[in-house]
């Protein structure tokens, strides 16, 4: 079996976890209410210190209807310039909301407070009115860096200054707490509305929740059917995050040091450099006149399959299914060919 580093995604459910998803208590979601997803759409909102939680397919799908939510049309939404928000929903801001997103160009790793009040428009009638604040914790392209408490408060500080509303796409929110030891509901009190996935660190199969006010989360659910997201005996689906909130939270500093010891490992090989990983993804940047693709293919070569994030960029995201031996030996392969090239 291939050592897989390509993204957290890619993790299978384990063997309790799939008898607990064939044990669940179903009914029908969207018609009468599926008694596993209640339990756990209450488990998540209590884990975030919000009202009420609603489940969705994708954690693509639930960022969307919290813009669906607080962004009218013609307005704009401000975000990190590589948020997952910008790169990788297919400008769905844009194409199910009729708002823009505003991309905030950061002073260093990912958007702050400051850069977000100088990327602020000037309020008038010949500007797009701001309707809402994105911030990812962790953030995915930055290498799963945590916003810190602090720097988040400072960017609610701004957001309200403004009067808007600021949403958490937390997909690795998970990482963020533990790597911080910040409880998840101290996070999401800085914002409405607060987006976690359940199929990267926790290994679940499938699924994402959006958390904030009944108000809201009533909006969410129509903005779900309309995005064709209803559920049916979505239980069974519930089960296995519940089995995930179970077993699977505390076990997530054990991607972190895998990531520790990869990054330790390649740091300096062939003249490439790791950003520091605060959590489980480990970005590699190479020398200058260096490409990623060979690098790439030789790690597949020896069964070792990484990302090629970009011409210059290579990531590898520890998780579920890698052991520390497996991070061990896949940084010892990528170490080599770094070398060798």
């Amino acid at each position: 079996m291939p050592i897989d580093l390509r993204s957290d995604t890619v993790t299978k459910p384990t063997p309790a976890m799939r008898a607990a998803m064939a044990a669940a208590e179903v009914g029908d979601d969207e018609r009468d209410g599926d008694p596993t997803m209640r339990r756990l759409e209450e488990r998540v909102a209590a884990l975030l210190g919000k009202e009420a939680a609603l489940f969705f397919p994708s954690g693509v799908m639930a960022n969307q209807a919290a813009v669906w939510i607080h962004a009218g049309r013609g307005t704009e939404v401000l975000a990190d310039v590589d948020a997952h928000i910008v790169h990788s929903e297919i400008a769905a801001t844009a194409a199910l909301s009729g708002a823009q997103i505003l991309p905030v160009v950061p002073s260093d790793l990912v958007m702050s407070a400051e850069d977000l009040r100088a990327a602020l428009r000037p309020v008038s009638r010949y500007y797009p009115a701001a309707s809402l604040v994105c911030v990812e914790n962790t953030h995915n392209g930055a290498g799963g860096v945590v916003t810190c408490m602090d720097e988040l408060r400072a960017i609610r500080a701004v957001a309200s200054e403004r009067g808007l509303p600021l949403h958490i796409d937390g997909a690795r929110l998970w990482n963020a707490s533990v790597a911080t030891g910040v409880p998840l509901a101290e996070f999401a009190s800085c914002a409405e509305t607060v987006m976690v996935a359940f199929s990267k660190g926790l290994g679940a199969p499938v699924g994402a929740a959006l958390a904030g006010t009944r108000e809201q989360i009533e909006i969410a659910w129509t903005a779900r059917k309309l995005f064709g997201g209803a559920m049916r005996q979505s239980g069974m689906l519930a089960a296995g995050v519940l089995y995930a909130l179970d077993n699977h939270i505390d076990r997530l500093a054990e991607d972190h040091a895998n990531a520790r010891t990869i990054a330790s490992i390649v740091d300096g090989a062939g003249g490439a450099r790791v950003v520091d990983p605060d959590t489980n993804i480990v970005m590699v940047d190479m020398p200058t006149g260096r490409t990623t693709a060979p690098i790439v293919a030789a790690a597949k070569a020896e069964n070792v399959w990484v990302s090629h994030w970009s011409d210059t960029r290579i990531r590898m995201v520890t998780h579920l299914d890698i052991s520390a031996d497996d991070a061990r030996h896949a940084a010892e392969i990528v170490r080599d060919a770094l070398d060798a090239a």
